[in-house]
């Protein structure tokens, strides 16, 4: 067993260089990601391995080069597009929204986008508004487009490696609070594929659904929740678009509970639509609603303090459990 530790930065890192070792069609575009290496430092050291004709630095102009990547996946190349944060990723949404998801659509499947936009989302970083929302459930909306939301070292190394062979335009969520977290480097086997949710802690009382930064908080909910007896099945989502519901439905029927934590507002959220399905789907095994933590309906505060009020904690996770099971909840 390899027992170096790798942090989900370098994870990116290394799926990147393997890419572009094994592709000469592979390269890198976006904002200072050449010699600065990025605004998380994710290609740091890149641009001196390929030069920058293949780690391109690229103006203030987030549909201009998501454009620029899309015309060139149809020319036959392999590009990897990094947006700073989900947020400015928006100014590109034309680009993503009425080109990347429609062409091979409207082309009759004769025009494939093998494009990989990487863009970081989330808050706790104390970044405030313009740089800490979690927008992954408008992505996840849009036929055409896959969405991956990787929550560990070892999906960030093979997750990524594998939205890099895919066919079709991949947008590839990095948490900004997990780039610093590591663990021991991955082998492929520990990432199966970048479809399937995985059942990260295996429970009896109730299904906890979650992705990518929530996904170390949900964790820490059950471990506290099983000091009171009470068992959570920690569901790691990966994929946003398209949804493993036959993981989240057999979970739920043994469960016959769900609460889904989300970092995106409640109204119109991914959460609202997992809810659904399983009402839809797993009615009459439910012992109690679905129910939702989110983030609270206002933009991201820049105080830490309000930062963490208004996003998913561990105590908002822990009391919701408890809520739903009618259990005494932890003031």
């Amino acid at each position: 067993m390899n027992e170096q530790q790798l942090s989900y930065r370098e994870a990116l890192r290394l799926a990147i260089e393997e890419a572009m070792n094994a592709d000469e069609r592979v390269f890198l575009l976006g904002e200072d990601v050449g010699n600065y290496g990025g605004c998380y430092a994710v290609s740091k050291g890149l641009s001196e391995t390929f030069g920058p004709d293949r780690i391109v630095d690229t103006p203030l102009s987030e549909s201009g080069f998501v454009g620029a990547g899309i015309g060139a996946a149809i020319g036959g190349m392999r590009p990897i597009v990094e947006i700073m944060t989900v947020n400015f990723s928006l100014l590109a949404l034309d680009q993503i929204v009425n080109n990347a998801a429609t062409i091979r659509h409207m082309s009759g499947n004769q025009i494939s986008i093998p494009i990989v936009i990487r863009m970081a989302t989330g808050a706790g970083k104390q970044l405030a508004a313009q740089h800490s929302h979690s927008l992954e459930n408008w992505y996840a909306h849009v036929p055409g487009i896959k969405v991956l939301a990787p929550a560990t070292v070892a999906d960030a190394r093979y997750m990524l490696s594998m939205a890099l062979k895919d066919p079709n335009p991949v947008i590839f969520f990095e948490h900004v609070m997990l780039y610093n977290e590591s663990d021991i480097n991955p082998a492929p086997e520990d990432c199966p594929d970048m479809h399937s949710a995985l059942v990260r802690q295996s429970g009896e009382d109730i299904s906890l659904v979650t992705y990518g930064g929530s996904l170390p908080k949900a964790l820490e909910a059950a471990r506290q929740l099983a000091q009171q007896d009470v068992s959570v099945e920690v569901i790691d989502l990966r994929s946003l678009r398209p949804l493993d519901t036959k993981t989240i439905f057999e979970s739920v029927n043994k469960t016959h509970r769900l609460l889904v934590v989300d970092e995106g507002w409640r109204t119109g959220s991914l959460a609202g639509e997992l809810c659904a399905l399983v009402a839809e789907n797993c009615f009459w095994s439910l012992d109690a609603p679905p129910i939702r933590v989110c983030s609270e309906e206002v933009p991201i505060p820049y105080p830490k303090h309000l930062e963490d009020a208004v996003t998913p904690q561990v105590e908002k996770i822990v009391n919701a459990v408890l809520g739903l099971l009618n259990k005494e909840t932890v003031s």
